[in-house]
């Protein structure tokens, strides 16, 4: 009987951590499938857990009402010869030592010695990133992301200088909510408060590679806070409307670059075409129309008008750049 859909997947990391323990509780069930599994696993992932007519027969119920499981030990986590593969390739990343210390990566290296990488960097090139990546081989960068990123984890309150993008040296004290990878600026940021009396004056975004010092203050910020109440406040009044072709596979690939922001999609069954409304954080519009714009004549930007207005403006200076281009072309030609 396949009772998992995949190796090591979603609801095989909740059985396994709960076959951890040999007794157990429903209660104990159901937090961790409401805390580990998706949003709707708690609808019918508990049955399957708690000794019944639909359960997998992973534990027995004992006579005090425990849950105890049926295993003598807790299950054994192998790694496939794929997964083996995939890490020694995920080992020549640089940003791997931003969560691992060098210890770790020299045990690891060396019983995966005689494993084949998956991959190799070299086999990649990206066209569409900036080139001024953050510099993951620094140990100051390394050091300013871990105390970032337990800030994250511990809500701890900390105090921070860094360059602004305009080149202006700030600092202040800040709590952090989530750290983010942008692919596209291949840079790590941090979504943040700034703090004023230990009282939320204003969001922002750090990127971490503008770090120059980050201290742990040695406190936690108490007040409740949530990242879906930071990014609410961030959002957009009005969504950017899209319309997706199905040239080139537009909608197909749209769908995969913004799948990431919150969005609410209508199709026309006649044409096959897409209109998206996406929301997203004002902070961002640039980054956004830099997207948008990369898909050339298979969108068209409908609004708003500004945004509308912004596309025009760019698509027009680089028509002209162009222009310039084969000017001077031809003048060295003649």
């Amino acid at each position: 009987m396949n009772i998992f859909s995949e190796i090591y997947g979603t609801y095989f990391r909740i059985a396994a951590k709960l076959l951890e323990n040999e007794v157990t509780d429903e209660k104990t069930v159901r937090e961790t499938v409401q805390r580990e599994g998706f949003r709707d696993s708690v609808l019918f992932l508990p049955q399957k857990l708690i000794p019944g007519s639909e359960d997998w027969g992973l534990f027995s119920r004992g006579a005090d009402g425990k849950l105890r499981r049926i295993t003598k030990n807790a299950p054994v986590r192998v790694l496939t010869k794929l997964q083996k593969m995939w890490l020694r390739a995920k080992l020549s990343d640089p940003r791997i030592r931003l969560f691992m210390d060098g210890e770790a990566l020299v045990r690891l290296d060396e019983r995966l010695a005689d494993v084949t990488p998956l991959y190799k960097k070299e086999q990649f090139g990206f066209t569409d990133r900036f080139s001024d990546s953050d510099d993951y081989s620094s140990e100051d960068y390394i050091r300013n992301f871990r105390t970032a990123l337990e800030a994250v984890r511990h809500r701890r309150i900390v105090f921070i200088e860094f360059v602004s993008g305009h080149g202006k040296h700030m600092s202040g004290k800040f709590v952090l909510l989530k750290l983010e990878y942008s692919p596209k600026n291949d840079k790590f940021r941090a979504y943040c408060y700034l703090l004023r009396n230990d009282r939320i004056k204003s969001s922002g975004v750090i990127n971490i590679g503008r770090i120059t010092s980050i201290v742990d203050t040695g406190r936690t910020f108490r007040t409740p806070v949530s990242v879906d109440g930071y990014f609410l406040s961030r959002k957009c009044s009005s969504p950017a409307l899209i319309r997706v072709t199905t040239e080139r596979n537009g909608v197909e690939r749209f769908m995969l670059e913004f799948a990431s922001y919150e969005k609410h999609t209508v199709r026309d069954l006649a044409t096959g075409e897409y209109k998206v409304e996406i929301w997203y954080d004002e902070q961002d519009e640039t980054e956004l129309l830099i997207q948008l714009l990369s898909f050339g004549p298979v969108i068209e930007i409908l609004g708003p008008a500004h945004l509308r207005e912004q596309a025009k403006m760019r698509v027009k200076r680089q028509a002209e750049l162009l222009a310039e281009n084969g000017d001077d072309e031809n003048a060295d030609g003649a």
